[in-house]
């Protein structure tokens, strides 16, 4: 994997796209969940909910493929092991969860014998109902969103520290190229002992 001093152009608008998909999502679930819909209006919106999550499945397969093989950069300069080590975690959580919330949902519907039908272009075809599976995926799909809610907070939360707090260039990488001159790794080696 590569260790780059910035995020490149691929990954800045795959990041900011699985971004607002997700928090979107999020959004519309706590909706459908809380916002004591009719019943019919609600299947229509489940519908909906259904057919970009397949999409997000789809988009969110790329981004972390992408992810993976171009690697993390470093971390900026003097930054505690322990915050590096926290920011590894809950990067890899962040895109563990771009998968799994779509997947188990579609594992729900699929299992309960429903068919996903994305937007009239294809069609999922549902599967033999299997009680426990259907369960499974919709027990993780609504923990699991709960769980994205607290990360997204403390992923925002801590690149706002890193910019107003810190002063340091950890935010402005994911905005752009050009912070890559500016303080990335100063003095510092990558794990392959290139200086950064």
């Amino acid at each position: 994997m590569q260790r780059n001093a910035t995020y490149d152009f691929t990954s800045r608008v795959n990041h900011w796209v699985i971004a607002a998909v997700m928090i979107g999502m999020l959004g519309f679930g706590l909706y459908l969940a809380y916002g004591e819909l009719p019943r019919d209006e609600r299947g229509d919106l489940i519908a909906i909910h259904k057919s970009i999550g397949v999409l997000a499945l789809g988009f969110g397969l790329w981004r972390v493929l992408w992810r993976v093989a171009r690697g993390f950069p470093a971390a900026v300069a003097g930054m505690p092991a322990w915050q590096e080590r926290a920011s590894k975690v809950a990067h890899w959580a962040l895109l563990g969860s771009v998968l799994l919330m779509p997947l188990s949902g579609v594992v729900a519907s699929l299992f309960r014998g429903r068919p996903v039908e994305v937007f009239g272009w294809f069609t999922i075809p549902a599967q033999a109902e299997v009680t426990w599976l259907a369960s499974l995926g919709s027990g993780i799909h609504q923990f699991a969103g709960y769980a994205l809610v607290a990360l997204v907070v403390i992923h925002i939360a801590a690149a706002l520290k890193h910019h107003v707090y810190d002063r340091d260039p950890t935010l402005k990488r994911m905005l752009s190229s050009a912070s890559l001159a500016r303080g990335i790794g100063d003095n510092r080696q990558g794990s392959d002992g290139i200086k950064l």
